[in-house]
Order: structure tokens, then C-alpha cells, then sequence
């Protein structure tokens, strides 16, 4: 086990499409963060799902023009993988110590002070949303606001906790198998995009399934593990101050979950957003639904998108896009359900 002071950063060869990857040793082993922008710039910090790094998580939203203007204008990004999950990551030693979602929430806290971060941006991805609401609620000082993706708060139902076993004994025993990989791809995908007999899969279903060859099954077993014993965390949710913009897609397995979620939060500093005929992973299967939502989230710390966009002609942040109800006071001045169609505009 490292000691939380000896955290040194990979050499700068590490380039991935423009990011710099640095390893950060902590008290429970290194992490990966890929940076990509102005350092001097506010953080926003991301986690993903389960089996998922920055490319398969939330590489959707950062290659749309209109989000990677809006993100990149106003934040750093920083994609903090789970121990494990990077790009070319080796096998985690087998006498290593398991991690719980507390060690890896005090994870991305030595990550923060490595870098000398203040109060973050966080954005996550089911597991990942987790283990970022976990973080704000024990160092509320550290964070500025939560955008979460299909959350999760509760402790697993006896559904999820079955089938999560049933995900690890197929990780023990047969690894990244065929079937394993289904399941995954249902719980990130809706049916629409998995495909059918008579129609193929989609290209963003495809990629992601190319990705998960590359992770080791024992890595992805430790992640899965500290998600399925995690605790409740619901009856914390009324005291966090920070500003939360929730993201779900209708065909979601944790839909209710997210709307659970939801309920719980303060609605003077929360709002949800439901996205039509999507699954999990909005950031990948509808990102442009992300957009407005995010904008007017954003506004409300004092941060702008740029003064030009793309040459996009469909930029869902054209002023003429914005629908009435977003300028209402409720919840933020949010309130999209649904939102597909006010994102599929034509010229």
C-alpha cells in the first residue's frame, strides 16, 4: 500500500488524443487521470460505469462538437479511471486488498490534492455516479456541483444484487465472456441500439464492445464487487448543497433508481432530465441530449458557453432551440421530460 505523499505523475508520452495521462499513487493503490485542457481553468472531474474508462464512457459526448465546445470553454477535464480500468491497464495483484466504495471515494480525493484542486465539477455514470455522490457527501467543500448519469443511491435490491453475483461468477470463471459482456451492454444500452436478429447492432454498441475485450475480468470483479456491497446513502441526500442535474434514459435498468434518487435530493438545488427511447449511457447513446440541460446548469455559476459554437447548423444550444419551460424558476429553471425530441431539430 503506497503512502498517500508518493503520488508521481506518468511521463508526458502518455498523449491520448490530446490529454495527458497521469498516475497517481494513493493509499490504496495508483489511478489513472487523463487531462485534457487548461489547467488554469475551473476542474471538472468524471467517473464511469462499471467495465468503462473515459473512451467508452464518455468519449459520445466529448466528440460532439457542441458539448466539447461547451465543456472545454468553461472546464479541465479530468477522467479519473477505476483501479484497473485505464487503457492498457495490467492485472491488479492478486494480495492486493479489495477496495470498498469508501476507499475509492478517499481516492479521488488524493487525486484532487495532487493536482492542488479546490471544489470540482463531477460527472459520473451509474457506478460511477455513486462513488461521486459518495465523495461530495463526505467533502462537501470539494465540490461545486454533481451531473450524474443514471444514478445509483440506494443499497442493490435483491434483483440487482443476483444478478450482479451472477456477473462476478462469470468474471471469476470464464472472464470477458461473450455472455458477460451482454449483460453489460444491456445494463449501458437500450434495446434500440443493441440491435435485433433482423437488424445489426450499432456502431456505438459495437465500439463499446471492442473496448471491453481489453479489460481484464479480475479488475472489473473488484469494481463490481465494491458496487454490490455498497450502502445506502439516501437519507444523506437532503444535506448536500451542491447544485445535482440528473440524466436517465426511459429504457434505463435503473430508471427508478434515478427517479428514487431524485426525490430524495433537495429540489431547490436538483433537476431531472428523462430521455426518450435511450438506455444508461446517455452520455454515448444520446449526448446531444445533454447539451441544453448542461448550459443552463452551468449558468448558474457564472459560466457561458463560447461566443461561437460549431459551423453545426443542428447546435441544439442555438437560441431558438430553447424551449419555454426552461426559463421557469422550478428546480433550477430545468425541466425536461421528454427531451429527444427538442434535440432532433431540422435545418
Amino acid at each position: 500500500m503506497a503512502d498517500s505523499n508518493d503520488s508521481i505523475p506518468l511521463a508526458a508520452e502518455k498523449i491520448y488524443l490530446g490529454g495527458k495521462e497521469h498516475r497517481v499513487r494513493t493509499r490504496c493503490g495508483s489511478v489513472s487521470v487523463i487531462v485534457y485542457g487548461d489547467q488554469d481553468k475551473p476542474a471538472l472531474i468524471t467517473y464511469p460505469d462499471l467495465a468503462l474508462n473515459h473512451m467508452s464512457c464518455f468519449q459520445g459526448l466529448f466528440f460532439c462538437p457542441e458539448a466539447a465546445s461547451l465543456l472545454l470553454h468553461n472546464f479541465c477535464i479530468y477522467h479519473i479511471s477505476p483501479p484497473g480500468h485505464e487503457l492498457g491497464a495490467a492485472p491488479i495483484c492478486e494480495s492486493t486488498s479489495p477496495h470498498s466504495v469508501d476507499d475509492l471515494a478517499v481516492q479521488i480525493l488524493e487525486v484532487l490534492n495532487f493536482f492542488g484542486l479546490g471544489a470540482v465539477m463531477c460527472m459520473g455514470v451509474t457506478a460511477g455516479a455513486y462513488i461521486l455522490t459518495l465523495f461530495a457527501m463526505k467533502y462537501r467543500v470539494r465540490v461545486l456541483g454533481l451531473i450524474l448519469v443514471s444514478p445509483l443511491c440506494r443499497a442493490p435490491s435483491w434483483t440487482e444484487w443476483f444478478y450482479n453475483k451472477v456477473m462476478s461468477n462469470l468474471l471469476y470463471f470464464y472472464g470477458m465472456c461473450g455472455l458477460l459482456k451482454e449483460f453489460l451492454l444491456q445494463r449501458y444500452f437500450s434495446k434500440e441500439v443493441r440491435g435485433t436478429a433482423e437488424v445489426p447492432e450499432s456502431d456505438i454498441v459495437q465500439a463499446c464492445r471492442r473496448l471491453l475485450d481489453e479489460r481484464y475480468a479480475s479488475n472489473v470483479n473488484r469494481f463490481l464487487q465494491a458496487i454490490n456491497g455498497r450502502p445506502d446513502i439516501s437519507s444523506g441526500l437532503k444535506r448536500l448543497r451542491c447544485r445535482t442535474l440528473i440524466f436517465v434514459g426511459d429504457s434505463s435498468p435503473f430508471h427508478s433508481e434515478a427517479l428514487y434518487m431524485t426525490s430524495k435530493l433537495d429540489r431547490r438545488f436538483s433537476a431531472l432530465v428523462e430521455v426518450q427511447a435511450c438506455g444508461s449511457m446517455v452520455t454515448e447513446e444520446q449526448p446531444h441530449a445533454m447539451l441544453i440541460p448542461m448550459e443552463y446548469f452551468f449558468m448558474r455559476y457564472g459560466l457561458c458557453r463560447p461566443c461561437q459554437l460549431t459551423d453545426s447548423p443542428r447546435s441544439p444550444l442555438s437560441p431558438s432551440c430553447i424551449s419555454p419551460e426552461l426559463l421557469s424558476p422550478e428546480s433550477m429553471g430545468l425541466k425536461l421530460k421528454p427531451i429527444k425530441t427538442r434535440v432532433s431539430l431540422e435545418v
